[in-house]
């Protein structure tokens, strides 16, 4: 005769394997929650030029520089190219940059100097995978941007476009019009001056601009075709935009050197920047927000410095410290056709920015230089900046001016074509700077700062050691209590409890993109009391079964049966509250429903799995006339 095998196992049993699967598990989760024990050091980041590898002879002469100033340097090494120098507090850090920074400007190299908090986990620890939880701004400290992108100019540019893409069109096509324009609240217009044509090239447009919607009018002596775009294109267009600028604001902070920055889309037209480690704040924000658009125009030289009036065809642009010019209105080329751009210095020393153009922009530059050897060209950078307005507390973009200005306006020495450098009167920062904002590319929309937070260190220390007292006086109360209330039984809630709390560390620090933030610890607490509530549920279903003298062994199975649903049906409808608050809000409200997600999930596994295998231990498979509960 057959017999299951299942049948005849004593209850409160488990099989070899599942043991050995806990007990992997809990050392997987000590081993990964291990690094949090390490705290952070004060570091100093330190990349090449151009944000390139670091030189070993610059890394060692920046080391010595630093001794020589009697800095103490708890340890020093070269990380993905990039030196990492730690010291023992923020104060000898702050010196530390400053001397450094001196120095590698003194070298008249474009190099970057970050403060950064650099992990001290361990080199094993690291090998094995192992790293800290990655702490917010709340924690951390840095400086928090909230960006609102200037849709009407997203839009604006992308309708210069189409019009400039339909005159080429209709010449390719032989469709003769007297304009193309657009008119405020009405789109784009194009006037022709017979209906024949004008019927033509409305087909030739929907043909070739699918996406766009058309219509015909007759005003006057003029036939029109009204072009406009539809609702489902504008938000594809304003999302572009957002993409675009979060993927520019991603490369500018790259190269700025910042670890582990947090940019993110925040409703339709805003955009998140936080920068944890950063103090430096005037500087986030200048390269942040610099849309910095340049442009390679000709001179009007007959105009002579400093014109009363701007001639046919130009218009006029002030050169700080110099004088106005007759700059004329057409683009030779644009930021947008530009490759790169590093600092260099001059026969004189003084600064300068190397250029280089893609093959576009270096063929119309060496046909431009070609005719034009001996006259003045001017380097025009135009930014954009957002006139605010308050409205019920709340700062508002109310409108937007665009800032002109000639960088320099040199003779062209000689044809050239994709190299070239900019000279002008620049300090070494600016330099820097505008060499950084070239290389990663104009904001694709201008982009307004309407909130700046800036969080210091200090609070974030202080943040923490508030938030690690609040799960230590919490966790301790909830031990002594479930110790004197259930006394074995509570000993093996206890264990489940530090378990779940070791879970949720270690799969805090191993989920990539996962950020501690002072609400995500508020999270944590949360979780711990309801990791103890299933222990609750379990415990008084076991209390209620001896009392209608079920046998101890039963007694134990029964309640840990009867009770799975109850805690499964409360813990489900929870982890849907976290997948919406994670789904729904941003920010703050994220970080608490991202530890809460994955504290639920832990306190269940340690609540059912964790616990009933301690109390199969010792209870398991053997005669129990009674049970501490």
């Amino acid at each position: 005769m057959l017999i299951n095998q299942q049948q005849i196992r004593p209850i409160n049993t488990y099989p070899g394997w599942k043991y050995a699967m806990l007990a992997i598990l809990l050392i997987l989760g000590i081993l990964y929650a291990l690094p949090n024990l390490y705290p952070e050091d004060f570091a100093l980041q330190v990349s090449g030029e151009k944000g390139g590898p670091l030189a070993e002879e610059v890394f060692s002469e920046v080391k010595t520089e630093l001794t020589d100033n009697k800095i103490i340097i708890k340890k020093a090494t070269i990380e993905n190219g990039r030196a990492l120098i730690r010291f023992n507090d923020s104060e000898t850090q702050l010196k530390a940059k400053e001397v450094v920074s001196d120095y590698l400007n003194a070298k008249k190299g474009d190099f970057g100097v970050a403060l950064n908090l650099a992990p001290a986990t361990p080199e094993w620890l690291k090998n094995l995978g192992g790293a800290p939880l990655k702490l917010g701004l709340d924690l951390r400290g840095g400086i928090h941007f909230l960006m609102e992108v200037d849709m009407k100019s997203a839009v604006t540019k992308r309708e210069d476009q189409y019009i400039i893409d339909m005159k080429k069109m209709l010449r390719d096509k032989k469709l003769r019009y007297s304009s193309v324009i657009k008119i405020r609240e009405l789109g784009m217009v194009a006037k022709f001056r017979t209906e024949e044509v004008r019927d033509k090239a409305e087909l030739a447009i929907r043909d070739d601009f699918r996406d766009l919607v058309t219509r015909s009018r007759d005003v006057g002596e003029l036939f029109e075709i009204v072009v406009t775009i539809p609702d489902v294109k504008l938000k594809e267009i304003k999302d572009y935009a957002v993409k675009q600028n979060i993927a520019t604001l991603r490369n500018r902070i790259n190269e700025l050197g910042v670890a582990e920055p947090l940019i993110q889309q925040q409703g339709p037209e805003r955009i998140l920047v936080q920068l944890p480690g950063v103090q430096d704040s005037a500087r986030a924000k200048r390269i942040l927000g610099a849309t910095a658009i340049i442009e390679f125009r000709l001179v009007n030289e007959s105009a002579g410095l400093n014109p009363k009036r701007a001639p046919a065809g130009t218009e006029l642009i002030e050169e700080k410290g110099r004088g106005v010019h007759a700059v004329r209105k057409a683009v030779v080329v644009d930021g947008t056709q530009l490759t790169d751009a590093n600092v260099g210095f001059d026969e004189n020393g003084s600064p300068q920015i190397n250029v280089k153009l893609d093959s576009d922009g270096g063929s119309k530059m060496l046909a431009m230089t070609n005719k034009n050897v001996g006259k003045p060209m001017a380097i025009v950078m135009i930014e954009t900046k957002g006139i605010y307005k308050d409205v019920d507390g709340e700062s508002k973009l109310i409108g937007t001016k665009e800032i002109k200005k000639v960088v320099s306006a040199p003779n062209i020495s000689s044809t050239f074509g994709s190299s070239f450098r900019i000279t002008g009167r620049f300090a070494t920062s600016e330099a820097h700077d505008l060499a950084l904002i070239l290389r990663s590319g104009s904001l694709i929309a201008p982009a307004y700062f309407v909130e700046e937070r800036t969080v210091g260190p200090s609070l974030g220390k202080q943040n923490i050691e508030l938030g690690k007292m609040s799960i230590l006086v919490g966790f301790v109360a909830v031990l002594i209590f479930m110790l004197i209330y259930y006394r074995m039984f509570g000993l093996v809630a206890n264990v489940a409890l530090m378990s779940n709390l070791v879970f949720i560390l270690a799969i805090m620090s191993l989920v990539p993109g996962a950020t501690l933030t002072l609400p995500g610890i508020a999270g944590i607490v949360l979780t711990v009391g309801m990791a103890v509530d299933a222990n609750v549920l379990i415990f008084e279903r076991i209390r209620e079964e001896l009392k209608e003298g079920v046998k101890p062994a039963q007694a134990i199975h029964n309640g840990y049966d009867k009770a799975f649903s109850t805690i499964a049906d409360a813990n489900v409808t929870t982890l849907i509250a976290a997948l919406v608050l994670f789904g729904i809000g941003t920010g703050p409200v994220a970080g608490f429903a991202v530890t809460l997600f994955i504290g639920i999930l832990t306190s269940m596994f340690t609540a059912i799995v964790g616990s009933r295998a301690l109390v199969n231990l010792i209870y398991g498979g053997k005669a129990v006339d009674k049970i501490s509960i």
